[in-house]
């Protein structure tokens, strides 16, 4: 049943001192909104709607694309984040009726990878395309990044549904790159963190980049990787 749930260098101590120059701590998460999540494995359902929901996100949630297409059209939610093999109706299925009928954007967690699924994905216009396994810190940044996107195109939205369906390749290939990933959900993790728009949080990153003299996807994949490494137990 569909419900709503209301020494070594360490790149984090780096960028703390590198945006705590020129910003505050946020009281609140930046990007709030309403989303649909869906996921027919009841568990990783559970963990994902519980951290979104602790992180200030509005939740409709489903097992099935029946109930998500429901919901879907009762609620209009700004953005729906969908498993994509599931029994009945899969997560292509599921999109392709939010893109063509009720023009809501979407994105995927998946552990399936393969060019066919990626080929897919990019033909739907996906925000983004998240692989598991993964945890919720690293799923809510993501998530923040799709809404600037949402955000970012509303305009486009209002007067031309089509541009929601076909996204610029730029963005779709950008979302469903394994090696690019990094960069978007390290501007997700500044944007969730000190309340900064997409564009800000993108900039910041590459000043950040320049000051330590390597590319912006290596100090990305850095800060990622070590705030993975906090998030263990017995981490750093």
């Amino acid at each position: 049943m569909p419900q709503l749930h209301p020494a070594q260098h360490d790149p984090t101590v780096t960028l703390d001192v590198a945006l705590h120059s020129s910003s505050s701590p946020a009281s609140a998460p930046a990007c709030q909104g309403r989303i649909l999540v869906v996921d027919d494995d009841r568990l990783v359902l559970a963990t994902v709607v519980h951290g979104l929901a602790q992180a200030g996100f509005e939740i409709y949630d489903a097992d099935n694309g029946d109930d998500a297409i429901l919901l879907a059209r009762q609620h209009r939610p700004d953005l729906a984040l969908l498993d994509i093999r599931m029994d009945g109706m899969s997560g292509f299925d599921v999109a392709a009726y939010l893109r063509d009928h009720l023009q809501i954007p979407f994105m995927f967690l998946s552990a399936f990878s393969d060019e066919a699924t990626v080929a897919q994905i990019r033909a739907l216009g996906a925000l983004a395309y998240l692989v598991k396994p993964l945890d919720v810190g690293q799923i809510v940044p993501a998530v923040a990044a799709a809404f600037a996107q949402v955000r970012e195109r509303q305009p486009a939205r209002t007067g031309t549904p089509a541009a929601v369906a076909e996204p610029a390749p730029a963005v779709v290939a950008e979302a469903v790159d394994p090696l690019k990933q990094v960069v978007p959900l390290a501007v997700g993790v500044l944007m969730h963190r000190y309340s900064l728009a997409r564009g800000p949080a993108l900039e910041r990153l590459r000043r950040l980049a320049q000051q330590e003299g390597r590319p912006l996807e290596e100090t990305c994949r850095a800060m990622v990787g070590a705030i993975e490494q906090l998030a263990l137990p017995g981490g750093l």
